[in-house]
């Protein structure tokens, strides 16, 4: 067979797509000798995996061939032309660590990191460039989907347009955590994960096999988690309480406010809960009981402790010289509130206001004294119609002496509401 019209040699570089190629005739000495199956990569270390061998399957049960891309004379999507010095030398078996493009990628979920979603995988971009061969995108528009299935010119016809996206924004899904390739991908997406907003997050886990969701949360920090899990979708969570391991479900419970825990803890039947709320501190405990028990006449049930509380005469670049430390293991830290020695409330200061006042400033200078408050014997409606009035992210929670109790977050009382005044 000859190889007039194939690619020539010299041709400095090429872009194919992977679902137009696999299957392409592997001709040796003019004669086919088999199809090509995959494509071998290695990606750890490098920006864009980099193609090192076909796979060539043969018919009548002969053994495969694994060949290096530098063997490639010629290549279209129908044919490529290799030069061997014979074929028994690349007669082979994959490793089991060998990771393959169709096998790796094609049809799999990935992570769009840029886009902050979950994608099926339709094809991939492969770029040769003399004789090197790279993976350089992925394509999951409905384009990539009607060219893999041959019908490229109904796609044109309909102005579908082509969605590509670099390997480098994408990582993909594999359903065993503990296999090669994921191994690869792994550090890459816990790198990453951490800097995605839990709510987006949270999006990206609920349209996750939930095998893959359980092994993707637990890359999370604790922090993360718990705030991620906040704000998955009551079935997902419930699913998750009942998959992820106790030791887990404790770590994110200690996390959460006693409101948040409690509504975690809503989700388990009695037996699990018993079994989780024994591991809890008793203090943590009695507060989350009485928000389970109903008991909503004693809000302060409810509040967090986890605050930022400095005195009056402290100064902005003081705490901002020691914020991250301070607040690394806060609940709760869009509002500064500052208290005496006795813990008496006597201002509050939005953190957007700490961060944009002059370095030297005192917080008595700058904080508002007039603090919107609950007390003590506040009711949860009487909660909800406070926040709904004002529109602030948190109140604090005050005796009859104005001793600040803890603060109550306004996305608990939205989880919990339902619960108590329907």
């Amino acid at each position: 067979m000859s190889n007039a019209g194939l690619e020539k040699a010299g041709n400095p570089s090429r872009i194919f797509y992977l679902t137009e190629i696999i299957g392409a005739k592997i001709i040796f000495n003019g004669s086919r000798i088999g199809k090509l199956a995959d494509m071998i990569i290695v990606e750890k270390g490098m920006p864009l995996p980099h193609i090192t061998h076909l796979y060539i399957t043969r018919s009548f049960g002969r053994t495969s061939l694994i060949v290096p891309i530098s063997k490639i004379l010629t290549m279209t999507t129908k044919a490529i032309a290799i030069d061997i010095e014979a074929i028994t030398r690349y007669e082979g078996i994959l490793e089991n660590d060998a990771m393959l493009i169709n096998d790796y990628i094609l049809n799999k979920k990935v992570i769009d990191m840029e886009k902050r979603e979950v994608s099926m995988v339709y094809d991939v971009k492969i770029l040769r460039v003399n004789k090197n061969m790279y993976v350089t995108d992925v394509d999951f528009s409905k384009y990539g989907l009607f060219r893999r299935f041959g019908l490229k010119w109904l796609a044109d016809f309909f102005k579908i347009k082509e969605n590509t996206i670099s390997w480098t924004f994408v990582q993909p899904l594999p359903p065993n955590i503990g296999n090669f390739q994921a191994d690869v991908k792994i550090n890459a997406v816990k790198e990453k994960l951490s800097d995605i907003p839990p709510v987006d997050l949270a999006d990206i886990l609920e349209d996750l096999h939930h095998e893959q969701r359980d092994i993707f949360f637990k890359e999370l920090d604790s922090e993360s988690a718990a705030e991620t899990f906040e704000e998955l979708e009551p079935n997902i969570q419930r699913e998750m309480v009942s998959s992820l391991d106790q030791e887990l479900v404790i770590r994110l419970i200690k996390e959460m406010t006693p409101g948040q825990a409690a509504n975690v803890l809503s989700l388990v039947n009695n037996q699990e809960r018993d079994g989780l709320l024994k591991m809890i501190d008793p203090a943590s405990r009695t507060k989350i009981l009485s928000i389970l028990d109903q008991q909503e006449q004693c809000i302060t049930n409810y509040c967090t402790n986890e605050i930022l509380k400095f005195p009056s005469g402290a100064s902005v670049d003081d705490i901002l010289s020691r914020f991250k430390e301070v607040a690394k293991s806060k609940d709760f830290i869009t509002y500064v509130y500052i208290v005496d020695s006795r813990d008496i409330l006597e201002g509050v200061l939005d953190l957007k206001e700490l961060l944009t006042a002059d370095d030297g400033a005192r917080l008595k200078d700058i904080m508002s004294a007039s603090v919107v408050s609950l007390t003590h014997e506040s009711t949860m409606k009487e909660a909800c119609e406070m926040f709904n009035r004002y529109g602030f992210s948190a109140i604090p929670v005050t005796d009859s002496s104005n001793k600040l109790l803890g603060v109550l977050p306004f996305k608990d009382i939205v989880k919990l509401q339902r619960r108590f005044l329907d």
